[in-house]
């Protein structure tokens, strides 16, 4: 599934070129602004790379009346420029498509970036009936994604800017973060985390709506929610997990959690609770199932960080493992502008 389509300024978003037009510069081009349009509203966000200075993507940006997730404008390679949209967005190539009018600029890209998708103008005018602009559930969160990485832009600034550690600043933004059991209607959102997340996914797999929806109810299983905010505003819900309940182990067959949260310290908060709510009605081991992939390096750092250890599952396939955690001592502390089950 394409997450972000990066688009080129001259004769591709606009009708002309930019710095050609001295007085008055070209206006939006209106074919392509429908399709920008009609792809934000399945969650697919949007940003700029161009040869031009960085006012042109302002002008763009005010002209068609869009809030770009990121914006790269020089006279460097696209390639390049496109390289550092991706890291800013923590976004690998096969999940961008870009789209530009000059065909030896196509080229370069696609020669240095053959994972990502190319298109002229052309093709971007049909691209909204492809499968690849075409999520197969567009939830809440999805629709307001481009303002919640313009909030993510405004929350790295201010970071930047931040004199303290990473616990004070979290307290300064009024970070909430919410844990709480899934209902029905979480589960389209919870179906879509399983498809869209990679760096924060133990399975790899997508989970069905169905699948979720009967584990609701059914005994010795528990489906749990993540909700995450601040002073820049509402993410919505960002993460979740299934956990199989035993008399003297906790398994957790399903983690997942939205690029969104890295470095808000959300993953952190679910495996302390989780640690936390396993101890509490008697469960002395907790087990994270986690498939072993390049992708999902980072969840398997923040295992490691907050205790777990690898070992290979026997009834797990070659590329799964098992991350275990003993609950002996004291429980995690949880910061305390966290609300969970169970929790003062």
């Amino acid at each position: 599934m394409i997450k972000c389509v990066i688009w080129d300024i001259d004769n591709t978003l606009l009708t002309g070129v930019y710095l050609e037009s001295a007085e008055q510069p070209p206006p939006p081009d209106p074919a392509m602004v429908s399709v920008l349009t009609e792809l934000s509203g399945r969650g697919i966000i949007h940003a700029l790379a161009s040869r031009n200075p960085p006012e042109a993507a302002g002008y763009a940006a005010a002209a068609i009346g869009h809030q770009f997730a990121a914006a790269e404008c020089g006279w460097g390679r696209k390639s390049d420029a496109i390289r550092g949209i991706l890291a800013d967005l923590d976004l690998t190539p096969d999940a961008a498509a870009f789209v530009d009018d000059e065909a030896h600029e196509r080229a370069e890209v696609s020669f240095a970036l053959p994972d990502l998708l190319v298109l002229s103008p052309e093709d971007m005018a049909d691209a909204a009936g492809w499968p690849e602009f075409g999520p197969a559930v567009v939830t809440p969160e999805a629709r307001r994604r481009g303002a919640m990485y313009a909030q993510r832009r405004r929350r790295q600034e201010e970071a930047r800017a931040f004199g303290g550690s990473r616990e004070e600043f979290l307290r300064y933004c009024d970070t909430a973060i919410t844990i709480g059991w899934a209902q029905p209607a979480d589960v389209p959102r919870l179906h879509e985390l399983s498809i869209r997340t990679h760096q924060f996914n133990s399975s790899g797999e997508e989970v069905s709506e169905a699948a979720l929806g009967a584990l609701l109810g059914r005994p010795g299983h528990r489906v749990v929610t993540v909700r995450l905010a601040d002073r820049y505003g509402d993410d919505g819900l960002v993460g979740g997990c299934v956990i199989e309940a035993g008399a003297r182990d906790w398994t957790v067959p399903l983690l997942m959690m939205s690029c969104r949260a890295i470095g808000r310290g959300v993953i952190d908060v679910l495996l302390a609770w989780l640690a936390r709510a396993a101890a509490r009605v008697g469960a002395a081991v907790l087990n994270v199932g986690c498939r072993l992939a390049d992708r999902n390096m980072p969840l398997r750092l923040a295992l490691a960080g907050a205790g777990f250890r690898a070992s290979q599952a026997s009834a797990a396939p070659a590329a799964a493992a098992v991350f275990r955690k003993q609950l002996t001592g004291p429980p995690p502390e949880l910061p305390g502008w966290v609300t969970a089950p169970e929790e003062p």
